[in-house]
């Protein structure tokens, strides 16, 4: 089934996004119910601060009560039109834009929250705080994600990059008794189809790596959901 899904990135600070998805240089216009999203593909509409940036390097230095009425107008005045699901891409960590996405989305309804991280010590303390987070503004985690596990060069040669002796994000989630919904791995095909703006499920040997990882994690979600 092709959903309709709206993809808001509020990493106000570094919006990655609109490079990833080759729309660098789009313009965000208003219409009648507001602004308009920008459209990778009919079923997948973007909206960015990176599109409201003259220059792609010019850096974001605002407080907090800016970066929220943004946020505000990003969740209000833009015209998604009827879709079946929104994410959120939000910066690392528990910030303004994570405290402002409680606020002004929870009454509306969130169905859950994805942590993504790595399988490093250090990162996995910052899931535990982010769990922490979740519960106590009342939202419910969906699962883990664990990315860069390992790096994969082809479908037999995989390496592991971080220490696994003490079972990475799979071994956090049993102890906090949330869903791991999987790994994914460092993939050279990944990074490159980002780099050139293009996604890696349209090239069929990216399947082997990161993509097809993705397509199992995106499937437990949508199967949860």
């Amino acid at each position: 089934m092709e959903y309709q899904v709206g993809l808001l990135d509020v990493d106000l600070c570094g919006p990655s996004i609109p490079k990833m998805l080759g729309l660098e240089g789009q313009d965000i216009h208003q219409g009648n119910l507001g602004w308009s999203p920008i459209y990778l593909d009919s079923n997948l509409g973007i909206m960015s601060i990176g599109f409201m940036l003259p220059n792609p390097d010019d850096a974001v230095i605002w407080q907090g009560p800016r970066k929220n009425a943004l946020f505000k107008r990003f969740l209000k005045d833009v015209d998604w039109g009827e879709i079946d699901y929104i994410v959120i891409d939000t910066p690392p960590g528990t910030s303004d834009e994570h405290i402002s996405a409680v606020q002004y989305v929870q009454t509306t309804g969130i169905n859950g929250v994805i942590i993504v991280t790595t399988p490093q010590q250090v990162s996995l303390i910052d899931v535990r705080k982010e769990r922490s987070f979740c519960k106590t503004v009342g939202l419910r985690v969906l699962g883990v994600v664990e990315n860069m596990s390992g790096l994969r060069q082809s479908v037999s040669d995989f390496t592991e990059v971080f220490d696994s002796s003490k079972g990475g994000a799979e071994e956090i989630c049993e102890e906090m008794g949330v869903p791991f919904l999987g790994k994914v791995p460092m993939d050279p095909k990944l990074c490159k189809s980002a780099d050139e703006d293009r996604s890696c499920f349209l090239d069929q040997q990216s399947a082997a790596g990161a993509a097809r990882a993705l397509k199992r994690i995106i499937e437990k979600v949508v199967t949860e959901e």
